[in-house]
């Protein structure tokens, strides 16, 4: 159905000019679909909420920082690479509910629901109410989804404006709808994207890219005119950004990445369709493969009948605009971070979920049978399922049980190190005990890690001096744990030797032993008082 807007013509209703021919019938959904789609969302709901694990790194590190008064929070993420939006959001929401974990977990559940409808209007605009329930489906149950729904970091807040982004540009740009506010959201969607995660820069580039190119394809003006209005609304986004410029410049040029190696694109790529559909069970690999013969399905694929769906190597159109925004997005990203050596972890993917979402959904209407649709929606639906359950049962630290053996064992006073400091946070949050708590190599408080110049800082560290001073400071009287993990890049050898001269002298032993088991794990090594 077509409309007259603003004296131009307008899709408002079928919007199925370029999905008319991938073979399926979208005015509705058939009944079995509907009602997975709705027990998926119920339990997608749920899993959003019951993480047991103690908060690792990553996520007591938020935390620590979300706690310092708002002006401190916008210094301190100068030593620490990211953007202040999630942080003060969370400041906020830790003064209403408290600080444990499953409070400050739940302000990312809240943005994990916030995303389902925004993934269901998604799927309802470009394939009808059949893809409207798929899509939903996958996001509820997909284990990236999940787990980043049940961690106190920002990538559910990124996934639900990547939603919200998507739905306003698509309005704008497919739909015809360039009024102000239209405009105006996308600018403010943008900069509030900006302002979450920096892979945003990546996906706006990528968008902008899209709305250039439309607007030079174009042959009909206005067309063109909308074209070039939302590239002008991304710029002014980028412009909001403007204000904290020089903080992320001051990262760039001194934080960085030191935890780990640049990884190459096909490796960052089956990693990423590892933890969208399968989560990190060792399994992953294997479902990745699945996943990625959805999403091809749904860019070459055309169902014609109930046997059969043919292959178009040109892609199909209906999702090509998605697929080409996510590989631009994906690819540029990949490209500078290999340029800078930066590393790249599988959560920066964020960014493009709703397009990953849309695709995969998008693959199972291929299957025009519908008892061969509703067989692969259940194989999905299993091992969809079994991610999200096993991100959800995984202890992603073993910072409980080391903190549950010192408190054991600790009397008032003595002194806890952790060694590296990125053991520090997670650590001290589970340390209960009267004890001091200092971090390898600076001494500093461990609930925070400072990442300014952090390779150089490291290396010209000298652990026998660091180990000297632990000695002096707890004297006779008072006992020493040292809890450390000697893989951390840019701590080679350092913590063994800061070991060996306490271990000289004064005896030791082992009371925790590291276990693999664990995404974060560590040793503790107990040296009692000698007098």
């Amino acid at each position: 159905m077509h409309t007259t807007e603003g004296g131009r013509t307008a899709d408002v209703a079928d919007d199925d000019d370029d999905r008319s021919d991938v073979g399926f019938d979208d005015r509705s959904a058939p009944v079995e679909i509907v009602a997975v789609g709705i027990v998926a969302l119920v339990a997608g709901g749920v899993l959003r909420f019951v993480t047991t694990s103690s908060l690792w790194l990553d996520e007591a590190l938020s935390v620590d920082i979300a706690q310092l008064p708002a002006g401190d929070i916008l210094r301190w993420l100068r030593h620490d690479g990211h953007p202040p939006l999630y942080y003060l959001l969370l400041h906020v929401w830790s003064d209403l509910f408290g600080t444990g974990d499953v409070a400050v977990r739940a302000l990312s559940g809240v943005f994990g629901l916030l995303a389902l409808p925004l993934a269901w209007i998604a799927g309802r605009r470009r394939g009808g109410p059949l893809l409207g329930w798929l899509t939903v489906t996958v996001v509820a149950l997909s284990p990236f989804a999940v787990r980043y729904s049940d961690e106190a970091r920002m990538y559910a807040l990124v996934m639900l404006l990547a939603f919200a982004g998507y739905l306003l540009v698509d309005d704008v740009l497919r739909r015809g709808r360039d009024d102000l506010w239209r405009l105006a959201g996308v600018a403010v969607v943008a900069a509030a994207l900006l302002y979450t995660h920096y892979w945003a820069i990546w996906l706006l580039g990528a968008t902008g890219l899209l709305a250039l190119w439309r607007a030079w394809r174009a042959d009909d003006r206005a067309v063109r005119a909308t074209a070039l209005k939302l590239a002008g609304a991304l710029v002014v986004g980028g412009l909001l950004f403007v204000p904290w410029l020089p903080s992320m410049l001051y990262q760039s040029a001194h934080t960085g990445t030191p935890w780990a190696s640049p990884m190459r694109p096909t490796v960052a790529l089956a990693y990423t369709l590892s933890d969208f559909g399968a989560g990190l069970y060792s399994d992953g690999a294997f479902f990745a493969i699945i996943t990625a013969v959805f999403i091809a399905l749904a860019l070459f694929g055309r169902g014609r009948d109930a046997r059969r769906i043919e292959l178009d190597l040109r892609t199909v159109p209906q999702l090509r605009p998605e697929a080409v925004v996510a590989v631009l997005t994906f690819g540029i990203g990949i490209g500078m971070g290999l340029l800078a050596r930066g590393a790249f972890a599988t959560r920066y993917a964020a960014v493009v979920v709703p397009f990953i979402a849309l695709l995969v959904a998008a693959g199972l209407t291929r299957f025009l049978g519908r008892w061969v649709r509703f067989g692969a929606l259940l194989v999905l639906c299993a091992y969809l399922g079994f991610g999200a359950l096993w991100n959800v049962a995984d202890t992603r630290t073993q910072a409980g049980q080391i903190g549950a053996a010192i408190d054991a064992n600790a009397q008032p006073g003595d002194v806890v190190v952790y060694c590296p400091d990125q053991l520090g946070p997670a650590g001290n949050r589970a340390v209960t005990a009267d004890v001091r708590q200092v971090s390898y190599p600076t001494f500093a408080d461990p609930s925070l890690v400072d990442w300014v110049d952090y390779k150089e800082r490291n290396d010209a560290a000298d652990p026998a001096a660091f180990a000297r001073r632990v000695l002096e400071e707890a004297g006779p009287d008072r006992g020493i744990f040292v809890v450390w993990n000697s893989e951390y890049k840019t701590f080679e050898g350092d913590c063994e030797a800061m070991l060996n001269t306490i271990g000289a002298a004064r005896s030791g032993q082992v009371l925790v032993d590291q276990s693999s088991t664990y995404f974060e794990h560590g040793y503790l090594n107990w040296f009692p008082a000698t007098s």
